[in-house]
């Protein structure tokens, strides 16, 4: 596997980090009923922060749009399938099957980012290092 291989798979993977942390954020802010009960509101602030500080790191190497719509997405179907669970929250099935529909775009966006579809950089030699070097040097003087 190459660097950028790993790079972008620990990329998805902090994103998909960054989701958990969102779907925590999410339900947490549900029990902490609009920020009056201190526990909740505290973890909500936890979750907040680690959700942030995930995203930004996925985003460095993963592009915002693509990103965000699938943190969102990861954050929407978590909390949209465990509010049940944890608060008196109903799901139908035609919730259901659109929170499928949107956990199937989510796949989809991962699958679009495989980087066999990205273009491949021609690697930099010694001597086109100098010949770009050469070239700006160049520029650089006749202005």
């Amino acid at each position: 596997m190459s660097h950028t291989d790993r790079s972008s798979a620990n990329s998805w993977l902090m994103l998909l980090l960054a989701g958990g942390f969102e779907i925590g954020y999410a339900l947490s802010v549900g029990g902490s009923h609009g920020f009056t009960r201190l526990s909740w509101s505290l973890v909500a602030v936890v979750f907040f922060l680690l959700t942030l500080w995930a995203l930004s790191v996925a985003l460095r190497t993963i592009d915002v749009g693509i990103g965000y719509a699938v943190w969102a997405g990861i954050g929407a179907a978590g909390a949209a399938l465990l509010g049940p669970f944890f608060f008196d929250e109903s799901l139908t099935v035609t919730q259901a099957v659109w929170l499928g529909v949107i956990i199937a775009g989510v796949v989809w966006l991962k699958l679009a980012d495989r980087p066999e579809n990205a273009p491949a950089a021609a690697p930099e030699t010694p001597d086109t290092r100098g010949l770009a070097t050469e070239a700006r040097e160049t520029q650089g003087a006749q202005r």
